[in-house]
């Protein structure tokens, strides 16, 4: 695993630098834990999916039997501008309030973590401040992009064996469906789903803020572009976290739309950057399953959530858990004195 604590992003070039080198997958852990596989008390194949997930989980952390023994989620919080134009159903002071709660251990997020034994971390990205309003201007200066990366790349624990990262931000979904349409294409309806809850009349104005958004930056290049033009600094700060992950080989369960948006950012930048990732679930969030299969990402749950805060990707812990704890626990043949046939 490479050293990356002292790396510092002050332009986008540096991320974008860094993404053209990155680890990959342990050939010869993969290796020997598809032979590990083939050797466990069970029928071939019958684990299903699961036994992909275990192999994949393997060749991440570089040794054909791991464990998952220090799982990490981290909640970042951002406000946008965008959210003065009536895209949600809650008002921008929803963000800290909820921050709060999350701090004092009452939101779902908290009582998943416990479940499934992660570590926790929540942190709050200017919320005094708001991200500008996309459909004037950029809604972050390429400084302002780089210190959010820069946070979530910071928040990574190098010890942890397993990545979970999730947000809270009023006005969220409105960046999510933007960076959707400009990067992936399509109609701003396509893309734009009821967040909060909004409806009707609400609904379409929300769709023709995205509209307007992507319009305006429409020339803005690559993921990063876009992620500084139409996101906001939760998501830049989920973006640094995933790639941190990368460098230090650490396995990233995504959680839902906004998450995925950006990871879609990296994704776009460098094709291959998402390999050490999975969709932890697909969510209600209508564009969600689009984005996904953009990604080449099949979700591991689908049960109709829409809460974000890393929920989805929490409760999915639960099944590569599952995964490595039988491929790693379950006797082979030989141990257990069974015929293999």
């Amino acid at each position: 695993m490479s050293d990356s604590t002292n790396i510092t992003f002050t332009k986008l070039d540096h991320v974008r630098d860094l993404m053209e080198n990155l680890p990959v997958t342990d050939a010869a852990a993969v290796e020997g834990a598809q032979a590990r596989n083939s050797q466990l008390t069970k029928p071939p194949g019958a684990l299903g999916r699961l036994e992909d997930l275990a192999i994949w989980y393997a060749g991440w952390r570089c040794t054909a039997r791991p464990e998952i023994s220090l799982p990490q989620i981290i909640v970042f919080a951002g406000n946008h501008g965008v959210a003065a134009k009536g895209v949600s159903a809650f008002p921008p002071e929803v963000t800290e309030q909820m921050v709060l709660n999350f701090q004092h251990g009452g939101a779902a997020i908290n009582q998943l973590a416990k479940t499934f034994g992660a570590k926790m971390d929540v942190h709050a990205l200017s919320l005094e401040k708001p991200t500008a309003d996309f459909t004037q201007e950029p809604a972050m200066s390429e400084t302002e992009v780089c210190a959010a990366i820069q946070i979530g790349w910071d928040a990574v624990d190098p010890v942890a064996d397993l990545l979970v990262v999730g947000e809270m931000g009023i006005g969220n979904t409105t960046s999510a469906a933007a960076i959707g349409m400009a990067l992936l294409g399509g109609d701003a309806a396509d893309w734009t789903g009821r967040g909060t809850g909004v409806e009707g009349a609400a609904l379409q104005a929300k769709t023709e803020v995205v509209a307007a958004g992507v319009a305006l930056h429409a020339s803005k290049g690559d993921g990063l572009g876009a992620l500084a033009a139409l996101g906001g600094r939760e998501l830049a700060a989920m973006a640094g976290a995933i790639l941190r992950a990368r460098v230090l080989s650490i396995p990233v369960i995504l959680d839902g739309f906004i998450c995925t948006a950006a990871a879609t950012c990296l994704h776009v930048t460098q094709n291959g950057v998402l390999d050490h990732a999975v969709a932890g679930h697909q969510s209600d969030e209508q564009a969600h399953e689009r984005m996904l299969a953009a990604l080449g990402k099949k979700p591991l749950l689908q049960l109709g959530l829409r809460l974000g805060e890393a929920s989805g990707g929490a409760l999915a812990i639960g099944i590569l858990q599952a995964a490595v704890a039988c491929h790693s626990g379950m006797s082979t043949f030989a141990e257990a004195g069974v015929s293999d046939g």
